[in-house]
């Protein structure tokens, strides 16, 4: 099976270093701020990892919902963590907002109500600028 993660940026890259990588989700225009945190090598779950790596990985999810939160002031932000598509360890940063499409379902969901989220033009290089200055 070839894994889009190990194949692609998986969304355009806000930050990386050699381990792991923050990439901005340009496919699902419904929920504008939405981020990755994608570990840059192919493993399927967070036990695979040494304590020392679950930690930096979490510091980095922890510094991009920190972000998202100073960028976009939203009324919650999701975390998750799934893998069942795509079995290649990920994060998911989302933004939500109690008049999102979904909420308060899952973005996976089903949907409340129609309609999409107005978006800046200038989010994804606040964000950039905002998780670089968080490292």
């Amino acid at each position: 099976m070839i894994c889009p993660l190990c194949e692609t940026s998986g969304g355009v890259i806000l930050w990386q270093d050699d381990f792991c990588r923050v990439v901005y989700v340009t496919d699902t225009p419904d929920y504008p701020g939405f981020c990755r945190v994608i570990l840059n090598r192919h493993v399927k779950e967070m036990t695979d990892l040494t304590l020392a790596e679950r930690n930096r990985l979490m510091e980095v999810v922890w510094k991009t919902e920190q972000a998202v939160r100073e960028q976009m002031q939203p009324d919650k932000i999701n975390l998750a963590s799934l893998g069942n598509m795509v079995p290649h360890l990920h994060w998911h940063v989302i933004p939500r907002f109690e008049h999102d499409r979904h909420f308060p379902n899952p973005i996976w969901g089903e949907a409340k109500r129609e309609g999409v989220l107005q978006v800046d033009p200038g989010l994804s290089e606040a964000l950039q600028a905002a998780i670089n200055a968080s490292r």
